[in-house]
């Protein structure tokens, strides 16, 4: 199996993935009625005030744990935007085994942008 296909079944599996855990939690949204403290209403309203800083990776594990359909439902987001992160990093490991430096560069440098952008650009915001 070579790298193109490594990366192909791992973006399948990536959109796959993430689809299952949507459709699960907003099953478990429709049938409980509510998610935690919050009924159906208040998440589905205008002027809804739960956003994504509610959620942490606790926030999101412990949700998990007691089939929080909010908390399954933003795993699925998770899923969905490390999807395209992982297959920057395959990208970089198949130029490096290729040895194609100058691609491996420009990869390493958007890997770099993507990691900063999601896990250090909110720290520094305050986001």
């Amino acid at each position: 199996m070579d790298f193109n296909d490594v990366i192909a079944y791992a973006l399948r599996a990536g959109v796959l993935i993430s689809a299952a855990l949507l459709f699960l939690g907003f099953a478990l949204l429709i049938a409980k009625g509510k998610a935690g403290y919050y009924s159906v209403n208040e998440i589905t309203s205008t002027a809804s005030m739960i956003n994504s800083s509610y959620f942490n990776a606790n926030t999101i594990i412990e949700g998990i744990v007691t089939m929080n359909p909010l908390a399954i439902m933003f795993l699925g987001l998770v899923v969905l935007i490390a999807t395209p992160v992982l297959r920057v990093a395959l990208g970089l490991a198949q130029f490096i085994k290729e040895k194609d430096y100058i691609y491996s560069i420009i990869t390493a440098i958007v890997l770099f942008n993507l990691i900063f952008a999601i896990f250090i650009l909110p720290k520094i915001m305050h986001l």
